[in-house]
């Protein structure tokens, strides 16, 4: 934890922080979580120098003696990544005692996300090297991995959490027995709503042409990671809104997605830029509903980028919870 509070004590992108050491742990948590997201590959607790080579981390790292605005780095340690992820978490932690269970967690996105899934990662299966859950408590680093594997299903360490949390008897195989617990759970939704689903024989035929696995019924972590639509694959089992969306895209459209090998945004990196700025469009809303000054500043629409991420330094001081 030295190296994010030295980033944050001595970063000029940061200097705002220094009148609000509230939230320099919860800054320094994310950090450290992102970092340990994407480097530590054998997700053993522990980076080694092989994983440190493989990564990006020391170029990234050495971009921040180079650029002052620290929301251009979105590897581990942009600011605004950060505010997203907390406020997605600080919605959810009701009693705020950087807890939650799994009540909570399924308020995120508007229940989204299956309960069967969410019970799978209150069970411990997602959970890295010696790390204990708390009985039935989610903490915020925790909620970390959560958040940025639910939102970017094509990073390879979100497709090994998703793959732990289906893998319910811990064989390295998603069999189609716990292919069909899971959708069960999506077809009793989709009823509930006034949604014809797919018959699940259907729908197995359709996972099995999508991910074409090497061993015929046997979907492994391999397969997953080379047919390259993981994110379709876990959206259909447990995340209803998303299912559904991919369902209304068109097939042309998705294949074209996974062919451009082009240096794109993240999933995680257009969600994060997308969330960050409703919340700063709330917070400005907000802001004037108190102030009364609604009549005068529609030229705020006008606002320049630097008066923008001033405004948003004040609503972090004063406006987000410690």
């Amino acid at each position: 934890k030295y190296l994010p509070q030295d980033i944050v004590d001595t970063h000029p992108g940061l200097t705002f922080l220094k009148d609000a050491p509230e939230f320099h742990s919860r800054y320094i948590t994310t950090v450290i979580q992102r970092i340990f997201y994407t480097v530590n590959r054998s997700w053993s607790g522990k980076i080694t120098l092989t994983e440190l080579r493989k990564s990006n981390f020391l170029q990234t790292l050495a971009l921040l003696e180079e650029e002052d605005d620290i929301n251009q780095i979105t590897d581990y340690f942009s600011y605004e990544h950060f505010y997203v992820i907390y406020c997605k978490f600080w919605e959810l932690d009701t009693d705020h005692d950087l807890f939650i269970d799994q009540k909570d967690l399924a308020r995120h996105n508007d229940h989204a996300i299956s309960n069967r899934i969410i019970e799978r990662i209150f069970s411990g299966a997602v959970t890295r090297g010696n790390c204990v859950q708390k009985e039935g408590r989610m903490s915020y680093a925790d909620f970390v991995w959560f958040l940025l594997s639910e939102e970017d299903k094509k990073n390879p360490t979100s497709m090994e959490y998703w793959f732990r949390a289906m893998d319910i008897d811990g064989d390295g195989i998603v069999s189609m027995y716990e292919l069909e617990y899971f959708y069960e759970e999506q077809c009793e939704r989709m009823e509930g709503m006034g949604i014809e689903p797919l018959p699940f024989h259907d729908l197995l035929c359709q996972l099995l042409d999508l991910v074409k696995p090497e061993c015929e019924g046997k979907i492994t972590m391999r397969d997953l990671k080379r047919c390259r639509m993981a994110h379709i694959f876990y959206d259909t089992c447990f995340n209803l809104e998303k299912y559904l969306d991919h369902e209304q895209r068109d097939p042309f459209a998705v294949q074209k997605d996974i062919e451009s090998d082009g240096p794109e945004p993240s999933d995680w990196d257009k969600y994060a830029a997308e969330e960050y700025e409703i919340l700063v469009a709330e917070e400005s809303a907000n802001e004037q509903l108190q102030e009364g000054s609604f009549e005068e500043d529609y030229e705020s629409d006008e606002l320049s980028t630097p008066e923008l991420s001033n405004k948003m330094d004040k609503l972090v001081i004063s406006d987000l919870p410690t």
